[in-house]
């Protein structure tokens, strides 16, 4: 049996462990960082910042998505809806691959989704598809198999930090994972319609898309090789523990700070979702290209700002 001795310095932790003789030894753990941390934190950022991406793919070129599909705008907007129904109740089965099977499953999951999701996508448009009728369905599976991976990466930035980043960093390794969620969506909005002039140009969008995609998946699963550090990089980390997944969701529902938290900050990201899938739509009827709303700094302010409240 091993109780952790009050005094410690940086770096090191002494362990008190009674033998069954009832000896009492002493051990010194110590922490450690290692390097390839940066390189986790590139793989999930990339991954983060390729599945936003996807997300809107296709919201800021509506009508040239709607006028190649032969689908009504409606049916487009279900592309980016997706997301956000898939996203509730998987978020729940997130939680608990996170904590059960840990950052490495999450991480490598989430990547092969993201990719095979796009892979679906370019499928949709080859030319090889026998009817055009088939097109928008493989569509909606690439997006949907996005959409599970999205609640993967999202999830993972604390516990990315937390697991491979000393104390003194952590807020710095979880901003930089946060920030390329919000960075792939201004991506989605300059590219989309940079590249799509007409609906022709739509099987060039996908490959390009499906580029970030590859090298995310390549990344995470050459730099995530295992499932924590051999040695934590601080006490928080060697002492991390979590409640029960369905004992931590009771806890939360009795905690009146949180509610109010989840309401104010899920209204926020809710407001802000549908204003980027639907800016398009918004600004487009009243005489804008698809390329200029985008643009607009009050665009980029509003992604700056959920960013703000994120952090």
């Amino acid at each position: 049996r091993c109780d952790d001795a009050a005094g410690r310095r940086y770096g090191v932790m002494t362990r008190r462990c009674q033998a069954g003789s009832g000896r009492v030894m002493e051990a010194e753990l110590r922490y450690r960082t290692y390097s390839r941390r940066w390189a986790v934190l590139l793989a999930g950022s990339v991954l983060s910042c390729s599945n936003a991406m996807c997300w809107l793919t296709f919201a800021p070129i509506a009508d040239q998505t709607a006028q190649y599909f032969h689908i009504s705008m409606d049916q487009v907007n279900w592309l980016s809806m997706i997301y956000l129904i898939v996203g509730v109740p998987f978020g729940f089965g997130t939680t608990w691959i996170l904590d059960m099977l840990g950052l490495k499953t999450s991480l490598i999951l989430s990547s092969w989704l993201n990719l095979a999701g796009c892979a679906v996508q370019l499928l949709s448009v080859a030319f090889f598809i026998p009817h055009e009728s088939w097109k928008f369905p493989l569509l909606m599976v690439g997006q949907t198999l996005g959409a599970l991976a999205q609640p993967l990466v999202l999830f993972s930035p604390t516990k990315l930090a937390a697991t491979w980043f000393p104390e003194q960093q952590r807020a710095t390794a979880n901003m930089i994972s946060s920030m390329a969620n919000p960075l792939g969506i201004l991506f989605a909005n300059i590219l989309s319609p940079l590249l799509v002039k007409k609906p022709s140009s739509m099987p060039l969008l996908l490959g390009v898309y499906a580029v970030p995609a590859a090298i995310a998946c390549f990344l995470t699963m050459v730099a995530i090789r295992q499932k924590v550090p051999p040695t934590p990089p601080s006490a928080g980390a060697a002492n991390s523990t979590s409640e029960p997944f369905f004992t931590g969701i009771k806890m939360l529902l009795k905690n009146k700070a949180y509610l109010m938290l989840m309401i104010c900050f899920g209204g926020g990201i809710g407001v802000f979702t549908s204003f980027s899938a639907l800016l398009q739509q918004i600004v487009c009827v009243r005489g804008y290209s698809n390329v200029r709303p985008h643009f607009t700094p009050s665009s980029f302010s509003s992604l700056l700002g959920q960013k703000y409240c994120k952090l």
